[in-house]
């Protein structure tokens, strides 16, 4: 396993500060260990909504980064309706 760095991500913007490698086809995040700490922390108190409201801005977060890369694209209702056998 190799992990190189790619320079600065370039979106979302607060990650900017940090390093972004690519490991075994999965991109990481290169933090000192003193965030890492905290973060943790902070997800040992957090409630359960607050995790899923988290979740849910990060998913947000990676699809408007994917869409601003031209990563996305849109299916017509129909045609996912008929791929999954519900068409009328």
């Amino acid at each position: 396993m190799t992990a190189q760095p790619t320079g600065p991500s370039p979106d979302p913007a607060h990650l900017s500060a940090y390093d972004v490698i690519h490991i075994g086809g999965e991109e990481a995040v290169v933090v000192p260990i003193a965030e890492y700490q905290r973060l943790q922390a902070l997800e040992r108190s957090a409630t359960v909504s607050e995790l899923e409201d988290a979740e849910d801005t990060a998913a947000l977060q990676d699809w408007k980064a994917r869409q601003a890369a031209g990563q996305t694209s849109y299916v017509p209702a129909d045609e996912v309706r008929a791929r999954l056998g519900l068409a009328r």
